[in-house]
């Protein structure tokens, strides 16, 4: 019983570890893209609650793509 168990839970770790080189890489590119912005000046409270909104849409796509890629590795498996 246990050896059936063991390829799943090898699978699943392998998965787990494809999603956090993933997220890494992606955190690094996020790392010099922010090199690169500039702040601005007497921004409105409004702007801060904008940007706050695009921000957390931002990581709900990108943790919809890492699930999508993680099953999409399972059924290739």
């Amino acid at each position: 019983m246990m050896d059936d168990d063991l390829p799943e839970s090898v699978k699943k770790c392998l998965d787990i570890l494809d999603e956090n080189v993933e997220m890494l890489a992606n955190l690094e590119f996020d790392l010099d893209d922010e090199k690169e912005d500039e702040l601005t000046p007497n921004m409105e409270l409004h702007d801060l609650y904008d940007m706050t909104e695009d921000v957390s849409q931002a990581a709900k796509i990108k943790r919809a793509e890492s699930n999508f890629n993680r099953r999409q590795s399972e059924d290739s498996l």
